[in-house]
């Protein structure tokens, strides 16, 4: 029996088993509610772990994209030094002198600072730099220049470095001038020199074809037009001002006209009488125009390379009057300049001179420049020598009167030649009626060059002989005429000649050298004399104001050599010692290369 309210024995059982029952149940039930949580936190940290990577990776991202953009940009910084000097050199072409002496890469160069200062020529952490146009201050650049090897060479180096935010890039840069040594062949006007046709008619000495020169005409050329053909081979580029005519020849480099019609295809087949012809081989493609190049008027610039009070850090040599030059194996050439009195001076015009070692001892002593066997002194190696005419001022050191003479000279001497053994016996003159003047400043030269040289003069410049580099890797030569540089060719006239006069030198003939006439013209002597001689061989580059002829054709009587013009490709880079450059002087890049950096963003230099 029940009493209510009071739990029997089997009641508290069952009250117990069920309060069992329900702890269970409920223990049955929360373990999985646990397990959903640690799901729920576990899906959770997988995700802030997404979230963090994902940020992790674009912040990163991001700054790798800032990286790479300032180091590229600190390129695109430099290339802008290179470009931002090279506009200066165009606007001024002196402006190779400045710079910061104090920079590492310009040890060796002559440098002052220009009168306007220039950021960019900044050094060090204190230095400064210069802004590229465009980058609102983000950008910026500093250059430092070396000279050392201009006036040898005729190429200035630059090194440039950039920078953007912490990245700084340095660049390395040769410089050199655009000029006529960077074609094999360059003419302003294709037609012979009037001075040696004795064409007098208007317009044919200065106007171009395109301009309108008087055209061949009937079978006859008005002005002398000169063609390529003979089967010429021309293994280099070639640029001429006028409109170039061309028959029968072989062109292995490229081919520029200042005419800008005569182009392409419609360069002009035909012979220097204006007469359609074949033959015309392009290898490197049909002529194409490019703008005229124009020459210095004079070379005088040179003379005043010998000048010792002009800031020449070492001046050249200066010889006056008919100047001989025998180029000797061993590295020494032997000069005899019997007019010679100072080989140095002082002022334009000169008021005083020297007399140095290094140029040769004046004088008719054994061993001295007017000896008979002259003196035997170094090449000036990185230098050039100048001939000069006879001064007229009396205060030269070099002049001489009209009626006094060098020793072994006089009146009847200088009639009949220049007192150093030119003209030859039975030689003919008469096609060159004002060559070997006896006061002329001339220079003979011939021999085998050791070193690197420019022979100028404000006269002529014979080649006597063959011009050969003893090291075609090393040498190099220059030879500056500011009237005509004959190939010289002496024929022979006059009893126990040949019937026609013959020619006095072997046949086939070689100069290596760059050449260059600025009023006249690169031409064989006596082209026209002395039957067929072979093969005239260039090495190097030849320019001038008209056409030289160096063979002719009569019928079937041929007369002269025939062309093997071949460029020398280290006219790309560099240039002779204080080479004459166009007037408009342009300088481009020869060779480009990125280097270490000289600094860090800071501007400190980097070890």
């Amino acid at each position: 029996m029940m009493i209510p309210g009071v739990m029997t024995l089997g009641g508290a059982r069952g009250a117990v088993r069920r309060a069992w029952l329900a702890r269970t149940g409920r223990l049955a039930h929360e373990p999985e509610r646990g397990a959903a949580l640690l799901v729920v936190i576990g899906i959770g940290l997988v995700l802030l772990t997404m979230v963090a990577t994902a940020m992790t990776f674009s912040v990163s991202g991001s700054l790798k994209a800032t990286s790479d953009q300032n180091w590229n940009g600190a390129m695109a910084a430099a290339y802008a030094g290179v470009d931002e000097y090279e506009s200066r050199l165009a606007n001024d072409n002196t402006y190779y002198r400045f710079g910061n002496s104090a920079a590492a890469f310009s040890a060796g160069s002559t440098l002052t600072a220009p009168v306007v200062a220039n950021p960019a020529f900044g050094v060090g952490a204190t230095g400064g730099w210069a802004s590229v146009a465009g980058s609102v201050g983000t950008a910026s650049f500093r250059y430092e220049v070396d000279n050392s090897a201009y006036t040898s060479s005729g190429v200035l180096r630059i090194r440039s470095t950039g920078r953007v935010g912490t990245k700084t890039r340095s660049v390395v840069a040769n410089l050199k001038q655009a000029g006529f040594i960077d074609f094999l062949y360059f003419t302003m006007y294709e037609i012979q020199d009037p001075a040696q046709s004795g064409v007098t008619t208007p317009g044919c000495a200065d106007t171009y074809d395109w301009a309108g020169r008087p055209a061949p005409t009937g079978g006859w050329s008005v002005c002398s037009d000169v063609a390529f053909g003979g089967g010429d081979v021309i293994n280099g580029p070639v640029h001429s001002n006028d409109t170039i005519r061309v028959c029968d020849a072989t062109f292995n480099g490229k081919v520029t006209t200042g005419n800008p019609g005569a182009v392409g295809a419609n360069y002009l087949r035909t012979n220097s009488a204006g007469t359609v012809c074949t033959g015309q081989v392009f290898n490197v493609g049909l002529p194409a125009n490019s703008p005229v190049i124009a020459m210095p008027a004079t070379n005088a610039s040179l003379r005043g390379e010998t000048r010792t009070d002009a800031g020449v850090a070492e001046p050249g040599c200066l010889y006056t009057g008919p100047t001989s030059i025998v180029l000797n194996v061993g590295g020494t050439m032997t000069i005899r300049s019997p007019w010679t009195r100072a080989t140095r001076v002082v002022g334009e015009p000169a008021t005083s001179g020297s007399t140095p070692a290094a140029c040769g001892v004046p004088g008719t002593r054994a061993g001295t420049l007017g000896s008979a066997r002259g003196a035997t002194i170094p090449v000036l190696s990185a230098n050039l020598l100048f001939v000069q005419s006879v001064p007229l001022l009396s205060g030269d050191p070099n002049f001489t009167s009209d009626t006094a003479w060098p020793p072994g000279q006089n009146a009847a001497r200088c009639a009949a030649g220049n007192g150093i053994g030119f003209p030859l016996a039975n030689e003919n003159v008469a096609s060159v009626p004002t060559s070997y003047g006896c006061r002329h400043g001339d220079a003979f030269i011939e021999g085998t060059l050791r070193g690197t040289m420019t022979v100028a003069t404000d006269n002529f410049v014979y080649v006597t002989g063959d011009i050969i580099y003893s090291d075609p890797a090393v040498d190099v030569l220059g030879l500056v005429a500011q009237n005509a540089l004959w190939i010289w060719n002496p024929v022979c006239v006059g009893a126990g000649c040949p019937a026609g006069g013959g020619a006095i030198l072997p046949d086939n003939r070689r100069i290596d050298a760059a050449m260059l006439s600025l009023d006249h013209t690169v031409q064989v002597q006596n082209y026209h004399r002395g039957g067929e001689q072979g093969v005239l061989t260039i090495n190097g580059s030849l320019a001038q104001k008209y056409r030289g002829i160096v063979r002719q054709t009569a019928g079937t009587v041929v007369s002269g050599y025939t062309k093997n013009y071949t460029y020398d490709p280290r006219f790309l880079y560099i240039a002779p010692p204080k080479y004459l450059s166009p007037v408009a002087a342009t300088y481009g890049i020869s060779r480009l290369v990125e280097v270490s950096s000289a600094f860090n963003a800071s501007g400190a230099i980097i070890p």
